[in-house]
């Protein structure tokens, strides 16, 4: 039997991350450079087989450290190369080398597991790998990623390589660019490699019955896999995807990645959910009407604001929401719907008829998906963007982006940024915004 991790060979913090939302996900003392991850799944009985092997560098001298790891069967644990001892429970794997780690040494971490991939329960549901009625899904935001890989499940990036085989019917698509595809005896393996920096949390992968088409030509390259039922109602509901992307490269600056991919999923989902390079609906958000197309833009957006330009803590979410709800306001806009000035008088009315309880710069932990901070998110953008003026917003919108890009980023951060494109202070106007909850009068544009 592998010996256990003592408990004074702890070091203090080891299993703790600065997130101050989720301190309790992330762990001190390395970063993670990449993650290579090899990866067999059996659909029918759900079980996930793996070896992980992640590549970190100390910020400090290590006699221990500890990753993130839900229910799993640990079968072994090698640091460069070496047996070393570990415990696994309460979903921390805690690793004692063989050897310390000096600081600033870059070390490989092995770890072959085995198990029923289980989601993460807490207090937004199920989060992170999830059964399908036929495949299974990955949807980890904010916490869910050890649900199906031994990860640093902080807001910090890495590289990603990740294999995975399975039954030879199933398609099997993963956040990143396909590398090869190989059918063997009854399987297929499936290789992507995700070069641009990437927080765990937006990892992602899907497996299902699904057909591979072109969502929309033009620059950057747009596919989709859906269930070969719905093609016809979702090239009528995804119909204006390329207006959509190309509306956004020109508010936002050129697409971040190499390639979009749109998955629909043959379950209803209760709202779409964003990965890097990715974005992945239920069944029910097609249905030959377009009715939901503004969920369309509204995850499209989150390629620049959130996955691109990733938040540094989880308080800072209205970066990531406010600026996809904006998105959304935009694309109505300038596709022939509701006008950004009537977006925002509608949703000013709605916060008007709730109780002003939400500061959006720090919401607290148990409001930071609450639809009053998408919203007011957006409002605040549009507030900027009428005390600005059009042609400096979106000037410092596509700056943002560009000088960020594949970064983490802050309200701070944001605040300091518009502030350079303007000789008006924006102080009194992030305040009012951002940092209090009483609503101020609704902002509108000329």
């Amino acid at each position: 039997m592998t010996p256990a991790v003592r408990p004074d060979d702890a070091s203090p913090g080891a299993d703790h991350s600065a997130d101050s939302y989720l301190p309790g996900h992330g762990n001190g003392g390395y970063r993670v450079l990449h993650y290579d991850l090899d990866l067999e799944y059996r659909i029918v009985s759900n079980r996930l087989a793996g070896r992980a092997t992640v590549t970190a560098q100390a910020v400090q001298p290590l006699s221990r450290f500890s990753l993130d790891l839900g229910q799993f069967r640990v079968e072994d644990v090698r640091v460069d190369g070496r047996r070393a001892a570990f415990t696994h429970r309460a979903g921390k794997l805690r690793i004692k080398p063989e050897r310390p780690v000096g600081y600033g040494s870059t070390f490989k971490i092995e770890i072959r597991y085995a198990g029923k991939p289980t989601p993460v329960s807490g207090r937004w549901g199920d989060i992170g790998w999830d059964e399908l009625t036929d495949g299974a899904l990955v949807a980890s935001q904010p916490n869910g990623a050890p649900s199906w890989f031994p990860c640093n499940d902080r807001l910090e990036k890495a590289s990603f390589l990740v294999k995975i085989a399975a039954a030879t019917p199933y398609t099997v698509v993963v956040t990143g660019d396909l590398v090869s595809r190989r059918r063997g005896a009854g399987s297929t393996t499936w290789v992507y490699e995700r070069n641009e920096p990437t927080a765990p949390y937006l990892m992602s992968v899907q497996i299902g019955r699904y057909e591979q088409i072109e969502l929309a030509a033009g620059r950057v390259i747009q596919r989709a896999a859906i269930p070969p039922r719905l093609r016809t109602v979702f090239r009528h509901d995804f119909g204006r995807h390329g207006e959509i992307m190309a509306t956004m490269e020109r508010l936002f600056g050129p697409y971040p990645f190499r390639e979009y991919v749109v998955v629909v999923t043959d379950d209803d989902l209760d709202d779409p959910v964003e990965a890097q390079g990715m974005a992945v609906f239920g069944r029910n958000h097609v249905d030959g009407r377009r009715t939901h197309e503004r969920l369309v833009a509204h995850e499209l957006a989150h390629q620049w604001f959130g996955n691109s330009l990733t938040i540094a803590d989880w308080r800072h979410i209205w970066l990531n929401e406010g600026f996809a709800t904006y998105a959304e306001w935009l694309w109505s806009e300038v596709s022939g719907g509701l006008p950004a000035n009537a977006c925002a008088a509608q949703w000013h009315a709605w916060l008007k008829a709730r109780p002003a309880t939400v500061r959006v710069a720090d919401p607290g932990v148990d409001r930071m998906f609450d639809p009053l901070v998408y919203k007011r998110g957006a409002l605040t953008l549009h507030a900027l963007r009428a005390g600005v003026g059009e042609q400096a917003f979106f000037a410092l919108l596509r700056s943002w982006t560009a000088e960020h890009q594949h970064r983490t980023v802050t309200t701070e951060q944001f605040r300091e940024h518009a502030g350079r494109f303007t000789a008006r202070p924006l102080d009194a106007l992030f305040t009012t915004w951002l940092d209090r909850p009483a609503l101020p009068p609704v902002p509108r544009t000329p």
